[in-house]
């Protein structure tokens, strides 16, 4: 798999903040069959940082209603990816 196809999009929620201030983590949705090495080495080429550690976890898709038809939200793979100290990642140039 090429880098950019690993690395979907990033997660940007108040709590993705709150880790990214406090334990320089980054969270992104990923390729599901992509594996914690392949992670970590697209986010260093793509960034230009030093990963410490990337966790991996598989989020099931949540069961909606919409009236009496129900519906599913699809599955997905996060990776919360740690930083080395120093390193920094800014999606937006201007926060």
């Amino acid at each position: 798999m090429i880098n950019y196809d690993i690395i979907k999009r990033p997660i940007i929620t108040e709590k993705t903040n709150a880790q990214k201030d406090s334990h320089n983590q980054v969270s992104f949705e990923i390729d599901p069959r992509s594996n914690r090495i392949e992670v970590q080495r697209a986010v260093e080429k793509i960034f230009k940082v030093k990963v410490a550690d990337v966790h991996t976890m598989n989020v099931k898709g949540k069961v909606k209603r919409r009236g009496r038809i129900l519906g599913k939200r699809r599955n997905w793979k996060k990776a919360i990816v740690t930083l080395m100290p120093g390193e920094r990642i800014e999606f937006f140039e201007g926060a």
